[in-house]
């Protein structure tokens, strides 16, 4: 009888032990949930234009500049170093664009940043923002 009871308690201190035990990281989300705003700025444009906002899923690692915009519009040399990543775009469609865009983070949960196009001569600022608002399991990149 008593060495049923300690089987028992081992059985029990077993089930508590993997209660406690640490959250794997494959049960952990893949990743960070974003509230991402653009704002396209011209230059002589006498009404701003207005801004738009999308929740994004990307990794916990940045690997590429937050998505949106033009789907003509591919980016290239991302390079994130501390707290700034910058990177370059090429734009096709009827009006051929280049821009260099930079972000910086203000820790983890917030960034700021800009991308700015040159269109036949015409300049064109993209104001960025994000703010983490929690996670997700399907990152884009």
């Amino acid at each position: 009888m008593i060495a049923q009871s300690h089987g028992g308690l081992a059985a029990a201190a077993s089930l508590l032990f993997l209660a406690l035990a640490p959250v794997r990281a494959a049960d952990e989300p893949a990743g960070i949930l974003w509230d991402v705003t653009s704002q396209p700025v011209m230059e002589g444009m006498p009404m701003q234009m207005p801004a738009q906002t999308m929740k994004i899923c990307a990794a916990k690692e940045w690997t590429r500049p937050p998505p949106g915009g033009d789907p003509s519009c591919k980016t290239s040399n991302f390079q994130k170093t501390g707290s700034k990543a910058t990177w370059t775009v090429q734009c096709g469609g009827k009006m051929p664009m280049t821009g260099v865009g930079e972000m910086t983070f203000d820790g983890s949960n917030s960034y700021t940043g800009t991308v700015k196009f040159d269109a036949q001569g015409m300049n064109m600022l993209v104001k960025l923002s994000g703010k983490k608002v929690g996670t997700c399991d399907k990152p884009l990149n």
